[in-house]
């Protein structure tokens, strides 16, 4: 039988704090451009930290969230401060409780009780520069034991450099979740219904759309239809040329119709 986890100790010093995300990265099997690229940052700045130099706090969450650190021991252990022993395992509020646990903040909702969502989802939302044209591509949700929560991944997007990863926020009680992702202060969210009986979310994704040279704030329709496997779902940028595009206008436009999403104007 294999044997349980002994949480370690909190790190106290920068250099312990140093030495683990080393190991995070060798866990993870990341190298610092594969870090940098997850943590949207510079490899130079990845550079800097496994250097031990200073580097912005929001550069330590989001190499934390990376690599499920407790962003908050490593914070203090890396300005020297203070580490209280109850990070060993993060504050109830922000890291979750017994490890099956997500943070309050995020709902606090357990493992069990979020199995369903684990899987892939083929993902439909309209172009925002293309008339006529749907962006398919591949969502997958799974658990991260490190930071317990469920985490997105976006795949298989045409605009593979905008690809978001974050965390679910599943409010107690509630007909819609939260798909958040946040870095370097920049967030989008998805807000759609729960899981329902036919495998889908349906809802309202809120994100950032470029326009020549500035982005702008722009909102559209989304689903997420979960999917064994993708054979006869084409991915990429759907027009009316290609068979599935009917479909996929039909799903999207139900998602107004009957009432998950209301645009206004």
């Amino acid at each position: 039988m294999k044997k349980a986890a002994v949480p370690l100790p909190p790190a106290t010093t920068r250099s312990e704090a140093l030495e683990r995300v080393k190991t995070a990265m060798v866990e993870k099997k990341l190298t610092q451009a594969e870090l940098a690229d997850a943590a949207d940052c510079h490899e130079k700045t990845i550079q800097n930290l496994l250097g031990g130099r200073s580097v912005r706090d929001q550069t330590l969450f989001d190499v934390c969230m990376v690599l499920g650190l407790d962003f908050h021991g490593l914070r203090d252990a890396w300005h020297g401060e203070t580490v209280a022993v109850e990070s060993v395992n993060g504050p109830l509020e922000l890291k979750g409780h017994g490890g099956g646990i997500a943070p309050i903040y995020m709902g606090a909702y357990t493992q069990a009780a979020v199995d369903h969502y684990i899987g892939s989802y083929l993902t439909l939302r309209r172009s925002f520069s293309l008339p006529d044209t749907i962006v398919a591509y591949r969502t997958d949700i799974s658990w991260d034991p490190e930071w317990p929560s469920l985490l997105f991944q976006e795949r298989d997007r045409p605009d593979a450099s905008y690809a978001h990863r974050g965390r679910l926020y599943i409010p107690a009680s509630a007909s819609f979740i939260h798909l958040v992702s946040l870095t370097k202060g920049a967030m989008r969210m998805v807000v759609v219904s729960q899981l329902d009986r036919a495998g889908e979310m349906r809802g309202i994704i809120t994100t950032l759309y470029k326009q020549r040279a500035s982005f702008i704030p722009v909102a559209t329709a989304i689903l997420y239809a979960q999917r064994q496997n993708f054979d006869g779902c084409p991915l990429g940028e759907i027009t009316p040329k290609v068979s599935a595009y009917e479909e996929y206008k039909r799903l999207l436009d139900e998602t107004v119709t009957e009432g998950y999403a209301h645009l206004v104007g």
